[in-house]
């Protein structure tokens, strides 16, 4: 299906992850610097059952002992890690849209924070890191961090969430293109992954479980059939809506509602307000965001333009205040995808959409 968005082909200014600032060009010196140590290691003294490797986005991800200094380069990656219990063998964080997810406050806290947006690649290398992970394409990756190929020349095993590749093209200016729907497994995927890697399969396992638990507990019996949804992410000048495949994609087909944005695979495709109004969803599912890189970033500010803009406020969604507000997190294909199933869930049944 094309990716052309309902207003027609464009491409976007900026993407909705945008602000980013350029990579730091490092001496050949540092580019020769010790850090990754800990991935070289010798495989003839390596721990048992090492090296291991996993097959990620294309390429082959090879950790020689477990890692002891992660760098996650995206919120997604880093409450994975943190979930697994791995806060003691992270060496930093970053680019963050969200306060952390409930229950991993204190983890967080004890895992140094390299920078609320994108790093440079010299922060990254600074903080010695035998390992990083990331959420996105845009983030390791040309334009981003670095990509995976100077992180692995430098000794350091990348690895890129394979929600952000299967089934999608990032080659455009924007979010991507899906090919085909996400699904949840891609992410319990991502999980086992990274579980694999660090050597606690065990409590990979625990994790899907508890998420799989917590998402047939809440679509229980619900229907919501005929139910529109529509989901604005950030940006009040064009905003960024879900495209039909993403993790707003999961989160309709799992209430059995309708994505007001169905006609387009654009991961998340700015629009005009006219076409918004027109679309006209039953519900709006609001970005909640912390981060201040775009405007309309928290649920206030999007509810305030909505509300005084002369054409939203005649929406339905806005006239009946149906409003559903998610961390950016639960919008993006992370592990809180799940806990944007239960919200949606328990808000379509209060609204009186679904049974």
């Amino acid at each position: 299906m094309s990716a052309a968005g309902p207003v027609g082909p464009r491409r976007p200014l900026l993407s909705r992850r945008a602000l980013r600032g350029p990579v730091l060009l490092l001496s050949g010196a540092l580019l020769a610097s010790g850090c990754g140590s800990g991935a070289a290691t010798d495989d003839a003294a390596a721990p048992a059952g090492y090296p291991r490797t996993v097959r990620d986005c294309g390429h082959d991800v090879r950790a020689t002992a477990p890692p002891r200094r992660a760098v996650s380069l995206n919120q997604g990656t880093t409450e994975i890690l943190l979930s697994l219990g791995l806060a003691d063998r992270m060496a930093g964080t970053a680019t963050w849209t969200d306060p952390v997810m409930k229950g991993l406050e204190k983890a967080n806290s004890e895992v140094p924070r390299l920078a609320d947006d994108m790093p440079s690649l010299e922060t990254v290398l600074d903080a010695e890191p035998d390992f990083v992970a990331a959420s996105f394409a845009s983030t390791l990756g040309t334009g981003g961090v670095a990509t995976r190929e100077r992180f692995t020349r430098l000794g350091v095993p990348a690895y890129l969430s394979p929600s952000d590749c299967a089934g999608k093209d990032n080659s455009g200016d924007g979010d991507g293109v899906r090919s085909e729907p996400l699904t949840m497994d891609t992410v319990y995927g991502e999980v086992r992954d990274l579980a694999r890697l660090f050597d606690v399969e065990e409590r990979g396992e625990k994790l899907v479980a508890d998420l799989e638990s917590r998402v047939d507990r809440a679509t229980s019996g619900i229907d919501a059939s005929g139910v529109t949804l529509m989901y604005w992410f950030a940006n009040s000048t064009s905003p960024y809506l879900a495209g039909c495949c993403g993790a707003p994609g999961v989160i309709t087909r799992a209430v059995g509602a309708e994505n007001a944005m169905d006609d387009t695979h654009e991961e998340w495709p700015q629009v005009g307000w006219e076409t918004v109004a027109d679309r006209d969803p039953d519900v709006l599912v609001l970005g909640d965001l912390t981060r201040k890189s775009q405007t309309a970033e928290t649920a206030a500010k999007k509810i305030e333009f909505l509300e005084s803009n002369p054409v939203t406020r005649n929406m339905t969604a806005v006239r009946k205040k149906r409003y559903v507000l998610l961390s950016g997190q639960a919008m993006n294909p992370t592990i809180r995808t799940v806990e944007g199933v239960e919200q949606v869930a328990a808000a379509l049944r209060a609204f009186g959409l679904a049974k």
